[in-house]
């Protein structure tokens, strides 16, 4: 394993932060200590307790069953053995409710009396396989785990048998983090780093040193052009590697992918309304509305939506938003079901902040130019309008005991109207350029997919087997004109500053001279189809096998003023996967191995006009997965190695053309565990180191053997901790700690000319106290009021403080 060189710099602030990190643990820990040592010191002789056992139907111990009493706000969980035990309640009458999420609450009746102990046993109508499945699907025991996804291979695969690589953030934990903010669940994800926001609200992040978007829901194209609201959010997935066997490449880097899995009716009735306010006059309203609409409950209706205000920490920016989604769900009979949702978004916002360096300045680090933090150099009426649309359906027909069918499709449409800003520093007189687009940008996309999922035996050995094609239209149609403001100085802007206001970019756009690329319409299509084989040789190992053959259709660019298209080509690529699972301990540690390939339609325009090849992507990979200690510990440990061929570049010989010239590899390190160690406490945490570097790039480029500056900060560490009381007078109460480190990184990384960021380390906190019928939770982010970029030098917020209150009912 060969990594390259680190300055001694690093090397000397890298400690520091692992002193900071571990000066958290400490902390946290002895704030966990503090809270765990609480107990009621001596019991009033006069009040009485209440015992049992929660039992399945088959007669087993029903585990982490919440067992409370409704009028006294107190409760239990039950041990392993499927006993509880509530004390310390006052004599009376009380009702006493035994519940586990996704399951049927049931009710019981009980009297108290004075230092009696009242017997109360309860029998769960599901079987000790049913809950189970609850179990892993909700991970009670360490809550913040549900690793069980059919997603990932597109197969009921669980995380010890998959030779992949991937990572889950829970609603759970998003709530806890008291998330507003649909990218700042990416926090808890190896190696995603700051994201990247664009100007019409949309937001990518890092995998494995790869910039990676946010274009796949519930496994199928959701092609979002803004912002996300994570009001609907179940859980994101982050599947890592070149993902071109099972998923559309248009959607996903060589890094991996990820999909967002937005929340499903079921059959409980269930509101929960949640208002969050807190810094920069931020006001959120959600509401989570679940309701069976017939007494069979084959007819499930849910809506989750969302109203949201808040402004920029800077002079100027803002967000205000409507956000609604609708869910039906319906079991036609024992072998057919139909799932529909809805997200309908609407946005006025100002424009994300973008700063691009003087590549022939003086100035070499983003610390050094001065530029006051908090201006944005904007102004709250150059702004813009966004709407979204996305239409999915899900059809599951099983059809027999062995083979069932799974139809997707998936209908967006996302637009961006009004007005998009850029800044450009010269920084030589100490002076800054403020520019807007304005445009009209309409998104249409149309995903179907068409699975067939087998599950048999040839001769002794299990094959699990998708087979699928799938179809994908992206069109635009984009209008747009750029006009650019004289220069100001960034130190002292004076009255000038207040001059970039929608009228005038008006007037300067209806005074710009017409160009032939003011309007332009693309239109793009792929054919694909695929098959995958999980094949078991002996219970412990297995090997997968997958293909995929794809045929992209780039229409080209049309441009309706002159009659002519360009950049229009076809394609065919294949994109091959294998793997090995090897279970060194049934059910808990496995070792796994894989090679992966992913490819990416190359849309650049060369000199001459040459359709470029399609790049692709190798991927080696080998590592540890551990699921132990009653699914207490979940660990991924994986080295990777990824080479990318024919890399385009700018074109130097040929301004505003691209040359396909290069290869680029990347390689490193990835960790990530979640651990519940002991009843109560929660860890999240990750690290991953990432070595980017373009191995051979075109001459005069100024890149050879240089890191990417698109990848990133070479390391990257995140940690979360929390601890809830879980029995007894305070049982809800509770507080989580945490942060994210990233290492230095570039803006530009050329032989003549880098630009940096600098390293970063922020934490937070919470305290929250949630009981069944409410939710109260205040968050602090970036507790030491820490200065970091974005690699669009987007200064990110200082401290910020959230208060979340929910109903529940």
């Amino acid at each position: 394993m060969h990594f390259t060189a680190t300055s001694p710099s690093t090397f000397v602030k890298f400690p520091l932060v692992l002193l900071k990190v571990f000066n958290c643990i400490k902390l946290a820990c002895l704030f966990a200590l503090l809270i765990t040592s609480y107990r009621v010191s001596a019991q009033v002789a006069s009040n009485g307790s209440v015992k049992g056992t929660v039992k399945t139907a088959d007669g087993k111990a029903a585990e982490y069953v919440n067992v409370t009493i409704t009028e006294a706000s107190q409760g239990a969980v039950t041990t392993q053995s499927g006993h509880y035990v509530i004390k310390n309640i006052k004599p009376g009458n009380y009702t006493l409710v035994a519940s586990f999420i996704g399951l049927q609450t049931q009710t019981r009746q009980v009297v108290v009396t004075a230092g009696g102990t009242t017997t109360v046993n309860f029998v769960l109508s599901e079987g000790g396989k049913q809950l189970q499945e609850v179990y892993i699907q909700s991970a009670k025991h360490n809550k913040f785990l549900k690793k069980e996804t059919e997603d990932v291979a597109r197969l009921p695969l669980k995380n010890l048998e998959n030779p992949q690589v991937y990572s889950v953030v829970t609603s759970e934990l998003m709530k806890e983090q008291v998330v507003t903010s649909y990218v700042d669940g990416f926090k808890n994800i190896p190696g995603t780093g700051v994201p990247l926001v664009y100007n019409n609200g949309r937001t990518t992040l890092l995998s494995r040193g790869f910039v990676t978007g946010n274009f796949i829901r519930n496994s199928v194209a959701g092609y979002n052009f803004n912002s996300i609201d994570p009001a609907d959010i179940e859980k994101i997935e982050a599947i890592k590697g070149p993902t071109g066997t099972l998923f559309n490449s248009s959607l996903a880097s060589f890094g991996g992918l990820f999909n967002r899995v937005t929340k499903q009716p079921f059959e409980t009735a269930r509101t929960e309304i949640t208002y969050q306010t807190g810094s920069f006059d931020l006001n959120r309203l959600t509401a989570d509305v679940n309701l069976p609409l017939n007494a069979d409950k084959t007819v499930l209706f849910r809506i989750n939506t969302a109203l949201h205000n808040e402004h920029s920490f800077q002079d100027a920016g803002f967000n205000r938003s409507f956000f609604v989604a609708p869910s039906l769900t319906y079991i036609v009979n024992d072998r057919l079901s139909v799932d529909l949702n809805l997200e309908i978004g609407n946005s006025n916002a100002t424009s994300a902040y973008r700063l691009a360096p003087d590549t022939k300045g003086k100035i070499f680090n983003v610390k050094d130019l001065g530029i006051d933090y908090k201006r944005s150099f904007a102004n709250n009426s150059v702004d813009y309008l966004s709407r979204q649309i996305d239409v999915y359906g899900l059809i599951k027909y099983k059809i027999s005991d062995n083979w069932k069918s799974q139809t997707m499709f998936n209908k967006t449409y996302s637009s961006t109207k009004g007005f998009v800003t850029l800044l450009t520093l010269v920084d030589s007189v100490k002076k800054i350029k403020q520019q807007a687009t304005k445009e009209d940008y309409p998104y249409y996309i149309t995903n179907v997919q068409q699975n067939f999922i087998g599950d048999f035996k040839i001769g002794q050995f299990r094959n699990r087997i998708v087979a699928g094609v799938e179809y994908y239209n992206q069109k635009s149609n984009n209008a747009n004109v750029t006009v650019t403001m004289p220069a100001i100085s960034y130190l002292d802007p004076g009255a000038a500053y207040n001059n970039f206001t929608a009228d005038k970019l008006s007037a300067l756009v209806a005074a710009a001279t017409p160009k032939t690329s003011d309007y332009v319409q693309n239109n793009q299509s792929s054919y694909a189809a695929y098959l995958s084989d999980v094949f078991n040789i002996t219970d412990r190992l297995n090997a997968m096998a997958s293909i995929r053959i794809d045929r992209f259709d780039n229409k080209g660019a049309y441009t309706p003023a002159d009659g002519k298209t360009t950049g229009n080509f076809k394609q065919t690529a294949w994109s091959p996967k294998f793997g090995m699972v090897y279970e060194l301990v049934k059910g808990q540690i496995s070792l796994f191995g894989n090679y992966m390939n992913g490819f990416n339609n190359v849309s650049a325009t060369s000199f001459d006009n040459t359709p470029f090849k399609p790049q692709y992507a190798n991927q080696w990979e080998g590592g540890v997965k551990v699921d132990a200690w009653d699914h207490k510990i979940s660990s991924t440990v994986s080295y990777y190695d990824i080479s990318v061929t024919n890399t385009t570049m700018d074109d130097p010989a040929h301004a505003g053309f691209s040359t396909q010239a290069g290869t680029q590899l990347s390689k490193g390190i990835e960790a990530e565990l979640i651990a519940n160690p002991f009843k109560g406490f929660n860890i999240v945490a990750g690290f991953a180191y990432n070595d980017s570097k373009i191995t051979n790039a075109a001459a005069g480029t100024g890149l050879q053997g240089l890191r990417p500056a698109n990848a990133g900060p070479a390391r990257l560490a995140n940690l979360w901790m929390s601890y809830r009381i879980v029995s007894g007078g305070l049982q809800g109460l509770g507080a989580g700690v945490g942060g994210n480190y990233g290492s230095q990184s570039y803006q530009t990384n050329t032989q003549t000319f880098k630009f940096v960021i600098p390293s970063y380390t922020t934490i937070d906190a919470t305290v929250f106290y949630d009981k069944p019928k409410y939710r109260i939770g205040f968050k602090l982010d970036n507790l030491t009021n820490e200065k970091y970029w974005s690699f669009r030098l987007a200064p990110q917020n200082p401290t910020r403080g959230t208060l979340s209150l929910s109903i529940k009912f």
